[in-house]
Parts: C-alpha cells; sequence; structure tokens
C-alpha cells in the first residue's frame, strides 16, 4: 500500500492497519501477550506500550506547535539519531503496568490520534513545512509513522514472537 498523502488515506490506512493488529491480538493468550522474547527482551504488552508512547508523542509535538511553540522532537533528551535510547527509556517508563493498564491505554490512545487527525485540515496535514517544526516534511508523515506504519510494524513483531514460542515449544531430536 502507497504511504498515506492525504487525510482520507490516513484516516483509511491507520483504520486498516488498527483492525489488522487487533485482529492478530484476538487470539492470543494473556501469557502469550506479557511472555518475553528472548532477542528483544520485549513482549506483545511491550510493544502496545511502546504504540500508545508514540502516538501520544505525536499528539503532543501537534499540540505544542500549535500553540506556536517548537516541541522538542522526538523528545527533549533524544534527537533522532538516538531513538534506540528513546524506545528504551519508553520501555522502562511502561514494562511494570499491568496487561489490563496497557490495553486500556492502547485502545484510550487510538480513539485521541484518531479524533486529533479528524480535526486537522487536510492543508495542515499534508502541506511540507506547514509548520516550522516539521521543516521539509509534512505533519502527515508524522501521524503515519506513528500509526498506520507503526501499526504493521507491531503486526511484524506479534508474528516474530508466536514464531520463535512454536520453535521454543518444538522437541529437538
Amino acid at each position: 500500500m502507497p504511504r498515506p498523502a492525504t487525510k482520507k488515506q490516513l484516516l483509511s490506512a491507520m483504520q486498516m492497519e488498527h483492525e489488522a493488529l487487533e485482529k492478530a491480538l484476538e487470539p492470543l493468550t494473556e501469557r502469550q501477550i506479557t511472555a518475553i522474547r528472548r532477542t528483544t527482551k520485549w513482549s506483545i504488552k511491550d510493544v502496545l506500550a511502546h504504540l500508545s508512547a508514540w502516538e501520544q508523542m505525536v499528539i503532543g509535538w501537534y499540540e505544542t506547535g500549535r500553540k506556536g511553540r517548537t516541541p522538542a522532537v522526538p523528545s527533549e533528551k533524544y534527537n533522532w539519531g538516538q531513538l534506540p535510547a528513546l524506545n528504551k527509556e519508553i520501555y522502562e517508563k511502561y514494562r511494570a503496568r499491568s496487561l489490563k493498564a496497557v490495553l486500556r491505554r492502547f485502545h484510550e490512545s487510538y480513539a485521541e490520534v484518531q479524533k486529533t487527525i479528524k480535526g486537522i485540515s487536510e492543508a495542515d496535514l499534508f502541506t511540507p513545512g506547514r509548520y516550522s517544526w516539521t521543516k521539509t516534511t509534512t505533519l502527515g508523515s508524522y501521524f503515519v509513522s506513528c500509526t498506520s506504519s507503526h501499526y504493521n510494524w507491531a503486526r511484524k513483531e506479534i508474528r516474530k514472537s508466536l514464531k520463535q514460542e512454536r520453535r521454543a515449544d518444538t522437541p529437538r531430536c
């Protein structure tokens, strides 16, 4: 699927990828969602918390920019070259949260980001440089990255996790 370039495409891709992610989560047990993967040390629960954290960051950037201020993107402490450290900090912040709390936030954050996008004009979303802090890119690109593209990444992480789990359960001769 091509990268969304309109508000309608963004909302559609976001909904489609979120529904596919929800479908991937449906059959999973609590143990499967909370089991730590050996390779990444993250559980599926951690991936869901990560998604919500990034959705909230992009909403925060937008709200700060809307008020005429320049948000610290991606954060006060990190630049784009330091994403692994930022993601580790997000993981540390949310890893002790219960599955119930993470799932609640996952659903609330999705609804909030969807509502936020619906309230932004097409021009504000997809005019390059519309906000000084986005430089030559578009606000819509930030939302695509933190929604539909991120949901797709999460589904791949779930597949890897389940494949790894099946391999671990397979008897060795």
